[in-house]
């Protein structure tokens, strides 16, 4: 045992996986060293030989070999503890206490991520649908549900990493339904999720060995029939990247190369889809040239056509006729080193960029299909955000810790029936969409719900993840007031609640209304005049507003936040604006050091639209129960309150202990999207002493639009810091938002 460890706790592991852990430990600060020593600690003494994995590892080994896959993936110290960590639900009593504790609260939400992915995916099921079609519909579903369940998309990862080791290890497990299961399991979810956010390290792998344990004769053959082992192609294709990357640089041609050999998986899919034997195919080597100019891609092809023997029929020209999805570059095939065929790519980087990250991107190519284009420029920006943590500098990684919170996919929800089968819904869909989504005769008869195995309201807002069971009549028609009570979200349900309800006679809905808006009112004591009120709602006549009411063409709330706003502006209209602008000074709380009609003290709150810091005009606008909001003085939103209500707006400005505090502002760069692009926007931010705190980045047309929270102090700092953001390379523009 290495005296690393001997110092730190008393286990003895295998030799390789010891090698790793001090190795690794020697790579961390001090801190996070002594963080990962004393989760390591917890564990082993919590884990004996018997504690296994599904398949028969040994627990303790299983998480020491994801953890390593999990550092290769470069996903910062946190993911990797959290890994060793992701256990401790099923193992540790009160281990959030012990974790927060020892790691701190962002592993705490890490573990519990990766717990609740697993538990997910071990009870939601594919094979259990009747048709293909059904099975690849689900399977999708699932694939979104991983990325919708997650608020950091590092669990996603850690899982496909955890899938990876799983994968490994059956190499040594016989045959049988379990270990087929998984491959297919593996095939069906992990495999196409990892090929859509690019992570290759662990996609070909996993690949691979799903395609070896359901198929073992095929697998078989294509592996005897290539010349040598991974290791030797990977080699080959080193030593041949590196003659073409000399020949480039000795032409001065700026340039990138790279390959890598095809893995078994992918080879037998282009068996299939060309109908080929295997010694019909020249491609099983690929490399990669990335230059800059259309002109520079031709030069590159002549260049390697002079150096290698091109093989007839095998070259393409998808610049000059680009593909249907405008996919274009260079294809050609040639005898390389020892006879060889290697296929070769050339393409500009703006070409490429677009292959991978726009409508012509390699993963929906290789899966095919029709696609979901919200979806898929979601998946893109991961990418991105996975492909730039590569090229950001350590001392900057604490930025890109705030990047990997995401709540890209938080539009949709995914729950489960009692057989395991996945739904999506609207964000704050209920008990009566999820019943709606399964049959609309199931959503007619619904008449209560469980969820997890508990009684609630039809009212109740699902989560993600949750199993809903729904108890229906034998016969039954929805309730209006479902619509009218807002308790529906999902288009399917509105459209088959409204059906029924335009399916009644006038004057029911017209009645129906009537009494939707006399209850509403008897619970408010101010009482409105009618006819002002239902004007102000945009009707002209009592007898419209109430059919639109009753037919859900106008809805409950958006009426009570009418009626609200209606009473609110009534009320002022009878009170003086001395009234109005009359704040309790009892408690000295302001902390925004805003002076507001030349007096301190009084309770203000930033607004959040427009962000107002030193040395900013600002503005104030009385608001109920939170005081003061402050606006920049040329704040859209606050232009449209004061037209509303001139009355509530007061005269503000700084306060010299207010240039003290830190304020966050919004700052967007418009940019030409390029390699390195958000490492030397952190560098701009860190050479300035710039704390980032959000940050949100999409890509379109090789146009990168950043949008960065940060925080100032002082009045003179912002402007240094867009000047120095406009420095940067291909920024062509910088702007306080």
């Amino acid at each position: 045992m290495s005296e690393e460890l001997r110092q730190h706790f008393d286990w003895t592991p295998d030799d390789t996986p010891e090698e790793w852990v001090v190795l690794y430990a020697k790579r961390l600060p001090e801190k996070d060293k002594k963080i990962f020593y004393s989760v390591l600690t917890l564990l082993k003494n919590t884990l004996n030989d018997e504690h296994q994995t599904p398949v028969g590892e040994p627990l303790f080994r299983h998480l020491l070999r994801t953890a390593e896959m999990v550092e290769e993936l470069d996903l910062l110290p946190d993911a990797v503890i959290a890994t060793l960590a992701s256990v401790f639900p099923a193992f540790v009593p009160e281990w959030k206490i012990q974790l927060e504790k020892i790691a701190g609260k962002q592993v705490v939400k890490l573990v519990e991520g990766i717990d609740q992915v697993s538990k997910l995916t071990e009870f939601a099921k594919v094979d259990s649908l009747a048709t293909p079609d059904e099975r690849n519909r689900q399977a999708e579903t699932m694939r979104k549900m991983l990325l919708a369940m997650v608020s950091d998309i590092r669990v996603v990862l850690i899982k496909l990493a955890q899938r990876t080791r799983t994968m490994q290890f059956l190499g040594r497990v016989p045959d049988s339904p379990l270990k087929r299961a998984i491959a297919k399991e593996t095939m069906d979810i992990f495999a196409p999720l990892a090929n859509r956010l690019g992570v290759w390290q662990l996609k070909w792998q996993l690949e691979d060995l799903g395609f070896r344990y359901q198929h073992p004769d095929e697998y078989r053959e294509i592996a005897e029939a290539l010349d040598g082992n991974r290791d030797e192609r990977l080699a080959y294709i080193a030593a041949f990247s590196g003659s073409l990357k000399a020949e480039l640089d000795n032409l001065g041609l700026k340039c990138e190369v790279a390959g890598r050999p095809k893995h078994i998986y992918s080879i037998y899919r282009k068996m299939q889809k060309k109908h080929l034997p295997f010694s019909g195919l020249y491609d099983i080597r690929a490399v990669r040239v990335l230059v800059e100019t259309v002109a520079d891609c031709y030069t590159t092809l002549g260049i390697v056509h002079s150096l290698w023997q091109p093989i007839s029929g095998e070259f393409d020209d998808y610049i000059s006729h680009p593909k249907a999805n405008d996919y274009r570059s260079l294809h050609t095939v040639v005898v390389g080193p020892e006879n060889k065929g290697v296929e070769i790519q050339i393409r500009t980087f703006e070409m490429h960029e677009y292959a991978e990250f726009g409508v012509a991107a390699h993963w929906r190519y290789k899966e095919g299909g029709q696609g979901d284009s919200v979806y898929e420029q979601k998946i893109a920006w991961l990418r991105q955000l996975l492909d730039w943590r590569e090229n950001m500098a350590s001392s900057d990684k604490a930025n890109l810790a705030a990047a990997f919170q995401t709540e890209l996919f938080s539009d949709t929800i995914y729950v489960l029936t009692p057989q395991g089968r996945v739904l999506s819904l609207p964000e704050g869909s209920t008990p009566i969409d999820f019943a709606y989504g399964l049959h609309s005769d199931l959503g007619n008869r619904c008449r209560g719900a469980k969820v997890n195995g508990q009684m609630v309201p039809l009212s109740t807002p699902l989560e993600n993840g949750q199993r809903v069971e729904i108890i229906a009549a034998k016969t039954g028609n929805p309730s209006p007031d479902w619509l009218h009570n807002g308790w529906v979200k999902s288009g399917k349900a509105i459209s088959k609640i409204k059906a029924y309800i335009r399916s009644q006679t006038i004057d029911s809905v017209r009645e129906n209304g009537k009494n939707l808006l006399e209850k509403l009112l008897n619970r408010t004591p101010h009482k409105p005049n009618m006819q002002k009120l239902i004007e102000y709602c945009g009707y002209s006549k009592a007898e419209d507003f109430q059919v639109a009411l009753g037919q859900g063409d106008i809805s409950m709330t958006a009426v009570e936040r009418a009626l609200n706003e209606f009473i609110e502006k009534e009320q002022q209209d009878n009170k003086k604006p001395a009234e109005v602008l009359k704040i309790s000074k009892a408690k000295k709380n302001d902390k925004n050091g805003v002076l507001l009609n030349g007096e301190s003290g009084l309770l203000t709150v930033l607004a959040k639209c427009c962000k107002p810091a030193p040395p900013d005009e600002i503005v104030g606008f009385v608001t109920a129960g939170r005081g003061v909001s402050i606006h920049r003085k040329n704040c859209s939103a606050f232009a449209h309150l004061a037209e509303r209500s001139p009355e509530k707006t007061m005269n503000a400005q700084w306060s010299l202990h207010g240039l003290q505090n830190v304020f966050p502002v919004d700052i967007e760069i418009i940019a030409h999207d390029r390699g390195g692009l958000l490492r030397d926007v952190s560098d701009a931010f860190a050479k300035n002493k710039i704390n980032v705190i959000g940050v949100n980045t999409l890509t379109r047309d090789h146009t990168a639009t950043m949008r960065f929270t940060a925080e100032v102090k002082q009045g003179e700092e912002l402007p240094r810091v867009l000047s120095s953001l406009a420095d940067i390379q291909g920024v062509s523009e910088v702007r306080r938002v």
